[in-house]
């Protein structure tokens, strides 16, 4: 059987820098989002402009740079690293003769391929209807102008109202069910989050995406997450059960990765996704340190928590792929700028020790040392102790047996009763 060959669109980027930006490839981020996507880079255009034009984006010199280009590559699409108006898409499609995107579609694009439970499904529609809503020009195109005037199944539109406010009103509805659907997914999310994290310590893995999140989750726990070398090969939350060297069980949870200038409506829509980030006791922020934007990769991470409002957890820096670094000097420079970050390397395995001791210690703080004897015929709770607290001592006695432990505050009430007298140490509530 013959070998099908997939089409790949051919894709011109096109980037408008300040003219005081000194970065060395200002669209590398758009090439790898557009080849995740699906498509071939076959050209790029860059002005220097610090306005951008109120028709064009870009001047009207570049507009005809960018479609000499568009036809020498014949060349299927032109993508923005900026965020178009829809007249400027009007515009510029009019001029070039070619589809015009910018960077918002095409992550909304990737997160539409990538989406996998019904639930991010539900939640990437809901921020491409939001994005295409002021854009929409005539969807419903099955609709004739027979119909337009007063036919079959034109519903409560009066007479003669125009395609385009019908459009509108049908994604609009489209819309307001979905947020309805999701409100209650979110509601539902909520409570299984907390009800799980009620009885564990919790810790969430946020960054960059392609930071190296999944591969360091399947280092830590073995948790077998997809970890590929593209821009959100992660849209689903993951958790796993990560247990710490001395017994200490955590819960690990891998986040959707972020991006600088992610679409509103994309950081609105994911709530529930992220609710791990909501509820986690601890944050592990993961850097892919060997990049070169790797502090402004940093401030697009801090500037989406911020957003959602998790900006009040406990946070830990962890530079990660330190094994891709050249010069040693390039690491110090980013310890030197953040006092107390980790250096590891998820693939070689170089820092996680060190990482699982942090955790812990940040667990610790979190636990109770105390000090009780318990039944032997209290099987269930002894159970429960080795699964979710630390023994620091033990002696079996006659029908009883004597511990030293720290304790998770859910179990505190349940060994009150066995209590020989508490030691502090850690919280108390």
């Amino acid at each position: 059987m013959a070998q099908r060959t997939v089409y790949r669109e051919k894709a011109v980027l096109v980037g408008l820098v300040p003219t005081d930006d000194e970065a060395g490839e200002p669209l590398e981020e758009l090439a790898s989002l557009a080849e995740t996507a699906g498509a071939v880079v076959v050209g790029e255009v860059i002005q220097r402009r610090d306005r951008p034009d109120s028709k064009y984006y870009v001047g009207s010199g570049k507009v005809t740079e960018i479609a000499e280009l568009v036809a020498h590559h014949k060349a299927d699409v032109v993508v923005f690293d900026n965020e178009l108006s829809p007249a400027q898409v009007r515009s510029l499609e009019k001029e070039i003769g070619r589809r015009s995107i910018d960077r918002t579609e095409l992550i909304l694009d990737i997160f539409a391929t990538h989406a996998r439970t019904n639930q991010a499904k539900l939640q990437v529609e809901l921020a491409q209807l939001e994005y295409a809503l002021p854009r929409v020009r005539g969807l419903a195109t099955h609709i004739t102008t027979e119909q337009q005037a007063g036919g079959v199944g034109i519903g409560q539109r009066g007479p003669g109202e125009k395609q385009l406010e019908f459009d509108r009103r049908l994604v609009r509805k489209q819309i307001t069910d979905l947020k309805r659907d999701i409100v209650e997914i979110e509601k539902r999310k909520q409570r299984e989050v907390a009800a799980r994290n009620l009885d564990n310590y919790t810790v969430a893995l946020v960054g960059y995406t392609n930071a190296g999140k999944s591969t360091l989750m399947n280092a830590l726990t073995s948790a077998g997450v997809l970890a590929e070398d593209k821009l959100f090969s992660t849209l689903d939350t993951r958790t796993r059960l990560w247990k710490l060297k001395g017994g200490t069980k955590v819960l690990l949870s891998d986040t959707v990765g972020f991006i600088k200038n992610l679409p509103h409506a994309l950081v609105a829509s994911f709530h529930a996704t992220l609710e791990e980030v909501f509820q986690a006791d601890l944050l592990l922020h993961v850097v892919d340190a060997s990049h070169p934007q790797a502090v402004e990769q940093m401030a697009a991470v801090e500037a989406v928590l911020k957003e959602l409002g998790a900006t009040d957890r406990e946070m830990v820096l962890v530079f990660n792929k330190v094994d891709r670094l050249a010069d040693a000097i390039e690491l110090s420079i980013l310890q030197n700028r953040t006092p107390g970050s980790l250096s590891i390397s998820a693939v070689t395995g170089l820092g996680l020790d060190v990482l699982q001791t942090r955790v812990a210690e940040a667990v610790a703080t979190r636990m109770r040392l105390m000090e009780v004897t318990i039944p032997l015929r209290e099987g269930k709770l002894l159970a429960e102790i080795a699964s979710h607290s630390v023994v620091l001592e033990q002696e079996f006695l006659d029908e009883t047996v004597r511990m030293k432990l720290r304790v998770p505050r859910w179990a505190i009430w349940k060994l009150k009763e066995f209590e020989n007298g508490a030691l502090g140490g850690g919280a108390a509530t």
